[in-house]
C-alpha cells in the first residue's frame, strides 16, 4: 500500500513540478501538496524528489559586498558592539544598501542616531563613492546640529574607510 501510495505522490509531485515553473524545492512542494489535502512528511517529499530525479532551485551564492579599498584608513571600533546610546546625537551608524529600479541600480546611504534609532540622514545617487556616505551626513549634521563630536560606526567598505571620508570626520568633528 505504501509503494502504491508512493506512486500516486510521485505522479502527483511529478505533475505540480512542471506546472511550478521555478523549479520548486521540497518546502514549496510540500505546502503544494498540502493545499491538495495531501498530507506528507518533508522526508517523504524529500525521498521522492530524489528518486524521481527533481531538484529545486538553488539560491545564488552569498556574495560580498564589503570591500575595503587598497589603502583603508585604520580606525578604531568605539562602539564596541554596544549598538545603544544613553543620549541622542551622540552615536551615529551608517550604511549603504542597494535597490533595483526599472533604470537601474539606486544606491541609498542611511545615518541613523542609535539612541531613538531614528533615521537622521540619508541619501540616494546612482553610484557608490564617499560624496554618498558624506551627502547623509550632511544631512544629519543639517537636521541635528550636535553639539559636541558624535561617534559614526559603520562597516569597513570603501566609502568609510577612504581619505576624503577622513578628512570629512575630521573637519565635521
Amino acid at each position: 500500500a505504501r509503494d502504491l501510495r508512493d506512486d500516486e505522490l510521485t505522479t502527483l509531485i511529478e505533475c505540480l513540478y512542471e506546472r511550478l515553473n521555478g523549479r520548486p524545492g521540497v518546502r514549496r512542494m510540500r505546502a503544494e501538496l498540502a493545499a491538495g489535502g495531501h498530507r506528507v512528511s518533508h522526508k517523504r517529499v524529500w525521498r521522492l524528489m530524489k528518486t524521481a530525479g527533481l531538484e529545486g532551485r538553488h539560491p545564488k551564492a552569498w556574495k560580498r559586498t564589503t570591500v575595503a579599498g587598497e589603502r583603508p584608513v585604520p580606525a578604531p571600533d568605539l562602539v564596541g558592539r554596544d549598538f545603544t546610546a544613553a543620549e541622542a546625537n551622540t552615536k551615529w551608524c551608517g550604511d549603504i544598501t542597494y535597490v533595483r529600479t526599472w533604470n537601474g541600480w539606486a544606491y541609498l546611504a542611511t545615518v541613523i542616531d542609535l539612541h531613538s534609532r531614528m533615521v537622521v540622514g540619508w541619501a540616494v545617487a546612482d553610484h557608490m563613492r564617499t560624496e554618498l556616505v558624506t551627502d547623509a551626513l550632511d544631512m544629519a549634521i543639517a537636521r541635528r546640529r550636535p553639539p559636541g563630536k558624535v561617534i559614526f560606526h559603520s562597516d569597513r567598505g570603501t566609502q568609510y574607510t577612504s581619505a576624503d571620508f577622513d578628512k570629512y570626520c575630521t573637519k565635521n568633528n
